[in-house]
């Protein structure tokens, strides 16, 4: 097995870091990739603390990784703090801006593991592109590989002190980056944050520093389409009505499969039993943080009393990309004329999903209903306001609120 995929939250990415760094060394190299502006460089300096002397902090963005001779001396201080201290954690901060990073990597680890050096490395990055690609070529068998993904209302919760309800409204209006929490109150200045440190070094640097990038522009046009259609199916030839380029079709498929891989925008599948249709099946478009639909809409977040349908849309975006982003297996399901708005399977369980806002009747659960009539292994749940939880219960699916299932997914049996 060449990789492991974990997805989780920063206490959770943590703790899983911590109990491998207890295993005997060397173990396998923890490959750490996530969005920007999640705390990935957080975690390494939180570690590096805490280890003290045995661990060694190394980022590749830094002017002074790019000296001759950076790299090697990194590695005789490693070997030095291992001889000193009987093992050496190295933590190599967005490893992927370093040219040929696996290849080094590789080859010192190898080199390492031959001396029976007791050594641990945990390497970031903000591109899970760059780092699959330069760890299947040349660290197979080498690595595991960690997501620490989008912050979700509980983790805002906890580290900035304010009510667990009033986070889920804060994921809904704005999303949950934690260095833009603090910007808040100022929506022009916060709106600039997200534009600088997120969304242009991701789609204007991170995607267009590869060369499967052939038009920048049409890349910019799709993200703008996503970031304006939260929570829709979308078939790409309509997406591609709405662009001001022209685009093929699979040129279209291709950058947002890129975009998902920057974690950006999600292109969930149709769940069918029929694998062979799921290719021509128009994707459902959710932007994996409502921060990018505030920071894209002129408009700003919506009212539920003044904009009930884009709040709708703002809120069920902002549950299915709750549950990708702690790595649940999501597509959405539509027969006409039923309609599902996602289907999970996971760790979570295997859940049929509904999600409402307003006032909800009997009829509007005939599609959930039916779709585990058809799909009997997945439970029906429906993610509305707590006033909709009768409906719920007469129609005998299982409920949460959609404050609850930013905070904890759903309910547990």
């Amino acid at each position: 097995m060449s990789s492991e995929v974990l997805s989780g939250g920063f206490d959770a990415v943590r703790q899983v870091l911590e109990a491998r760094l207890d295993e005997p060394p060397p173990g396998r190299i923890q490959l750490v990739c996530g969005p920007r502006q999640v705390g990935k460089t957080t975690l390494l300096l939180e570690l590096a603390e805490a280890l003290g002397p045995r661990a060694i902090y190394f980022a590749a963005d830094d002017p002074s990784a790019a000296l001759p001779g950076a790299w090697e001396r990194l590695w005789r201080s490693a070997e030095e703090v291992a001889a000193a201290r009987g093992r050496v954690v190295l933590l190599l901060d967005e490893i992927h801006l370093l040219r040929r990073w696996a290849a080094l990597l590789k080859g010192e680890w190898d080199r390492f593991r031959r001396r029976r050096i007791p050594t641990h490395v945990i390497a970031t990055g903000s591109s899970a592109l760059r780092l699959a690609t330069g760890s299947r070529e040349s660290l197979a068998g080498r690595f595991e590989r960690l997501t620490l993904s989008h912050w979700d209302a509980a983790s805002l919760a906890s580290a900035f002190g304010v009510s667990r309800t009033e986070a889920a409204a804060i994921v809904v209006r704005e999303g949950a980056y934690p260095g833009a929490f603090a910007l808040r109150s100022d929506p022009a200045r916060w709106a600039a944050y997200l534009r600088d440190a997120i969304v242009e070094p991701a789609v204007g640097r991170d995607l267009l520093a590869l060369a499967q990038v052939r038009k920048p522009a049409l890349l910019r046009q799709v993200y703008a389409v996503c970031v304006s259609a939260p929570a829709r199916i979308l078939s790409l030839q309509k997406l591609c009505g709405l662009l001001a380029d022209a685009g093929a079709l699979a040129t279209v498929a291709h950058y947002l499969a890129l975009l998902e891989e920057a974690f950006l925008v999600a292109a969930l599948p149709k769940h069918s039993e029929r694998r062979h249709r799921l290719r021509s099946a128009p994707p459902k478009i959710v932007p994996l943080s409502n921060a990018l639909l505030a920071a894209a809409d002129p408009r700003g977040p919506p009212d539920a009393a003044g904009d009930p349908e884009r709040f709708g849309a703002w809120v069920e975006n902002a549950c299915l990309s709750r549950a990708w982003n702690a790595g649940q297996r999501v597509a959405y399901w539509r027969e006409e004329p039923w309609e599902v708005d996602a289907i999970l399977e996971g760790s979570w369980g295997r859940w049929a999903v509904e999600v409402k806002t307003g006032n909800v009747e009997a009829s509007d659960l005939r599609g959930l209903l039916e779709c585990v009539r058809r799909f009997p292994t997945y439970r029906p749940l429906l993610v509305a306001d707590r006033r909709a939880e009768g409906a719920g219960r007469r129609a005998g699916v299982a409920f949460t609120t959609w404050s609850d299932f930013l905070l904890e997914g759903p309910p547990q049996p």
